[in-house]
C-alpha cells in the first residue's frame, strides 16, 4: 500500500486547506504537500495530459463566475437565464449590453495569474498536451498556452447572429466602451455579440469535438477551477475516465465526480499549479556577476596622482 488512494479503489482523498479540519466521512485528510506530491508523480507517469480549466482558473486574475448570483451581475438565476441568453440577446440587446458592460471592463483589465503561466509552462515543457476552457476571457493564449480549445468561445471576435460574419472585437468593443454604441454587422446591419456561447446556444462545433478527442486520448486528466456543473464541457472528465484517465481536482468546491478522482485539492489554483509544474521546468540559469576589468599593465605601478592602488 502506498497510501495513496486510487480511483475505483476507495474514496480519494481530500484537503480543506486546514489541518485542523475533521476527517470527512472518516477517510484521513492529507496536508495540501502530500497532495501535490502525488500529483506531481501523477504527472511524471502519464504520456498525455490534458487540462480542463473553469471560471474558478480565472478569479485569481479578479474576473467573478459570471453564473453566480453572488458575483453582483445579477440579482437572481433567473436573470442571468433572461439576460445571458440567445433569447435575451435577440429580444432585448440594450440590456445584453447593458448588463456585458462592466463583465468586459473586468476581463479586459485582467492579468493572466499564476495559474495560467503555470499551465502554458507545463505546455511548454511537455507535460502537458492541451488546454481545454470554458473561459472567454483569452487568459490562456495570453499566458503563452498555444494548444487550446475555447469550448465557450472567446473574445476576439464579434459574429453577427443572422449572416455570421465575422469581425475582430477589439475595435468594436473600444467603441461600445467609450461611446456605448452596439456593434453591427458592416453587411446585413443586424446587431452583432461577441463570439461567445450564450444559454441556449450550441457549442462551438470543431472546439468541441477536438476537445472530446483529447478528453479520449487522454491518460490524465487535470481540472482546475471548475465545478462541473455546465454541460457538455463539464462532462470531458468523464469521458476521459471511461478511456481509462486517471483524474486530478484542484477546485474549492466540490463536483459530481469527486468520488472517482485520484486527487482532489481544495485549495487556490494560483498557488497549486504553479507548485505541480515547478519539476518539469528547466532550471533558471545562474547569472553570476561580471567580472571587474583589470588593467594588467597598471599592476605593479606605482600609484601616481589620481591612480588607485590594487591592494592584497
Amino acid at each position: 500500500m502506498t497510501g495513496f488512494p486510487f480511483r475505483n479503489r476507495g474514496p480519494a482523498a481530500i484537503i480543506r486547506g486546514r489541518r485542523s479540519d475533521p476527517p470527512l466521512g472518516g477517510i484521513p485528510q492529507m496536508t495540501t504537500d502530500v497532495l501535490i506530491d502525488r500529483a506531481i508523480e501523477l504527472l511524471g507517469e502519464a504520456r498525455h495530459v490534458v487540462a480542463l480549466t473553469g471560471a474558478g482558473i480565472s478569479t485569481p486574475s479578479g474576473i467573478p463566475d459570471y453564473r453566480s448570483p453572488k458575483s453582483g451581475l445579477w440579482e437572481t438565476a433567473a436573470d442571468m437565464m433572461e439576460v445571458a441568453s440567445i433569447y435575451g440577446f435577440r429580444h432585448h440587446p440594450q440590456t445584453f449590453y447593458d448588463w456585458l458592460r462592466p463583465l468586459l471592463q473586468v476581463i479586459r483589465s485582467a492579468q493572466p495569474n499564476p495559474a495560467h503561466y503555470a499551465l502554458a509552462q507545463l505546455e511548454a515543457a511537455g507535460r502537458l498536451k492541451a488546454v481545454i476552457t470554458q473561459n472567454i476571457d483569452l487568459l490562456h493564449g495570453r499566458a503563452g498556452s498555444r494548444s487550446l480549445y475555447e469550448v465557450h468561445g472567446h473574445l476576439r471576435e464579434i459574429v453577427c447572429p443572422a449572416c455570421h460574419y465575422l469581425l475582430p472585437a477589439e475595435p468594436a468593443l473600444d467603441e461600445f466602451m467609450t461611446s456605448g454604441k452596439i456593434p453591427r454587422c458592416t453587411r446585413c446591419h443586424h446587431i452583432m455579440k461577441p463570439n461567445v456561447v450564450l444559454f441556449g446556444e450550441m457549442l462551438p462545433w470543431k472546439a468541441m469535438k477536438d476537445a472530446q478527442i483529447q478528453a479520449r486520448t487522454a491518460d490524465l486528466m487535470l481540472v482546475a477551477g471548475s465545478s462541473l456543473e455546465v454541460a457538455p464541457a463539464g462532462d470531458l472528465p468523464e469521458i476521459a475516465l471511461e478511456h481509462g484517465a486517471r483524474l486530478i481536482i484542484i477546485n474549492f468546491l466540490d463536483t459530481h465526480l469527486d468520488s472517482q478522482a485520484d486527487v482532489i485539492i481544495r485549495a487556490d489554483v494560483a498557488q497549486v499549479l504553479p507548485r505541480l509544474a515547478a519539476p518539469f521546468l528547466p532550471p533558471m540559469p545562474l547569472i553570476e556577476p561580471p567580472a571587474e576589468s583589470l588593467d594588467v599593465a597598471a599592476l605593479g605601478k606605482k600609484p601616481s596622482h589620481g591612480d588607485v592602488s590594487i591592494s592584497g
